[in-house]
């Protein structure tokens, strides 16, 4: 493709050589840069884009886009200035792949908690209903029923748009992608025309790299603001910060929730490990999936459903369903997200149940065990098993620790993904936020797949164990290396041995 093709959607502030050049691929990490590409300078949180002209011109970059010109005279390469290069990228990677999001529904979900577990069972509700759809996640890609693993909760801007491709040209009408806050911040979603944007919530989380709670928060609001007027923007009604959402949006505005008036309202009828029995839009169903949390992501997938059905425009596909009782029922038969709130029971401990759940944000953790608190039985115990990430957010450490321990009758500590941190001490940053109750009911076992193997063995008939923090992921980042680790399968073998 021509560069001068590639350039049209930006705003150039200078160009110094010809335009009019054949590129074979945009790229922005220097390393990956090969013979006529365009290399493309972003400033990153850890590193800047524009250290690395000269590599990259060596390596046989035919073009670069900056925000600067570098402190050498470029020679044989075409030089572009921009002034956001990160907003360019995502730009220019929708021009080279064809423009893609226009040619589906695509639906962003944001939110500190529920991305995953809404984006799954819209790609789940969709597929029922006979699309094929894409779906891109922190835990997996799909294009249709092929899987492609995942490495972000947002992709990289060139990956995003070449995904976005690949799902158009093998069919896909609908695609449902989860935003992370470091996404709309680093631009990684520039260039992508969005057909809907749903909020699930906000709670503490990522300020090691937000810095503030606000700049968090703004982070997602951005989203909102750069909807087109062609598409919808629904947010959580029961949210405080959901109102807020919708403060600039140009997109059409809409709410869910289940406390305040909402547009589309759900209502829980029944609670109880068997699923949910919920009133959603005036209509009784009866879900899989269990707690309150839950019923909060079967009405934003509801609504996106009706929201994609109803909503004339581009996007618009030829409709296999026209009543509101077709998307209810195929909700009802939906097993939700893996890691999610999954139960395995005791064989051989009547009434014990071993839950493991991705949460780990204080928040997260809040909800999980308040809702574990509302199922059990009256004289069973929750024994929690957590932890917390390193190379994260360290003030939600304590904090995490406080809550579990409020909600549980025994607390094990242990290693979550160190990462390059020393496990030891973030277990003392945990402890740290407990006070002499909490710490007498708090054993701290560094080994984590020794701790869940204690939980085990301090488990009675009718106690509840909760493994959280790691939910769906099959390892345990160490140094580096990501080590086999799947809780859910160490939870069921150990269970079954003893």
């Amino acid at each position: 493709m021509l560069l001068t093709h590639l350039l049209q959607n930006l705003q150039v502030l200078e160009a110094q050589g010809s335009t009019d050049i054949e590129i074979a691929q945009i790229r922005f990490d220097s390393r990956a840069v090969q013979p006529g590409d365009v290399f493309v300078a972003v400033r990153g949180a850890a590193v800047d884009g524009h250290q690395f002209i000269d590599k990259a011109i060596e390596k046989g970059a035919v073009a670069v886009i900056a925000e600067h010109t570098p402190g050498f005279i470029i020679h044989h390469s075409s030089f572009i200035i921009v002034k956001d290069s990160a907003e360019a990228l995502g730009q220019m990677a929708s021009t080279f792949y064809g423009n893609p999001s226009e040619e589906i529904a695509l639906v962003g979900i944001t939110g500190t908690n529920g991305k995953t577990t809404t984006v799954t069972l819209l790609w789940q509700l969709f597929t029922e209903l006979g699309y094929k759809c894409g779906l891109i996640g922190t835990v997996e890609n799909k294009v249709g029923q092929e899987l492609i693993p995942s490495t972000h909760t947002t992709p990289d801007a060139v990956r995003l748009h070449e995904l976005l491709r690949q799902m158009t040209d093998a069919g896909c009408s609908q695609v449902f992608m989860e935003i992370s806050s470091h996404a709309v911040h680093q631009r990684r979603i520039a260039g992508a025309v969005f057909a809907g944007g749903v909020f699930t919530n906000l709670t503490h989380d990522h300020l090691d790299y937000h810095q503030t709670f606000a700049k968090y928060r703004d982070a997602k609001k951005k989203f909102f603001d750069d909807l087109p007027k062609t598409a919808f923007a629904l947010t959580n009604a029961d949210d405080k910060n959901g109102a807020l959402m919708l403060q600039n949006t140009r997109a059409d505005k809409h709410t869910y929730g289940l406390k305040k008036p909402a547009d589309f309202k759900a209502k829980i009828i029944e609670n109880s490990l068997e699923g949910l029995h919920l009133e959603l839009d005036g209509a009784e169903i009866h879900a899989r999936m269990i707690g309150e949390f839950n019923a909060y992501n079967l009405a934003a997938a509801y609504g996106v459903a009706m929201l994609l059905e109803s909503k004339p425009s581009r996007f618009s596909k030829p409709t296999r369903f026209q009543e509101k009782n077709e998307i209810l029922t195929a909700l009802s038969n939906l097993p939700g997200a893996e890691g999610r709130f999954d139960y395995i029971n005791h064989p051989s401990k009547p009434g014990c149940i071993g839950i493991v759940d991705y949460a780990h944000t204080p928040d997260a953790l809040e909800k999980v065990l308040e809702t574990i608190a509302k199922l059990k039985k009256k004289n069973s115990r929750v024994i929690t098993v957590t932890g917390a990430g390193g190379d994260r957010d360290k003030t939600k450490r304590p904090i995490m620790a406080q809550v579990s321990a409020r909600l549980s009758d025994q607390l094990i500590l242990t290693s979550d993904n160190p990462r390059t941190e020393d496990p030891a001490a973030i277990l003392k940053d945990m402890e740290a936020g407990l006070d002499t109750a909490g710490l007498k009911k708090t054993l701290t076992i560094q080994d984590r797949e020794q701790a869940i193997k204690t939980a085990i063995r301090l488990a009675g008939p009718n106690d509840v164990i909760l493994v959280a923090g790691k939910g769906h992921e099959k390892y345990q980042d160490i140094m580096g290396v990501k080590y086999p680790f799947d809780d859910k399968a160490i939870l069921f073998r150990m269970m079954n041995d003893e």
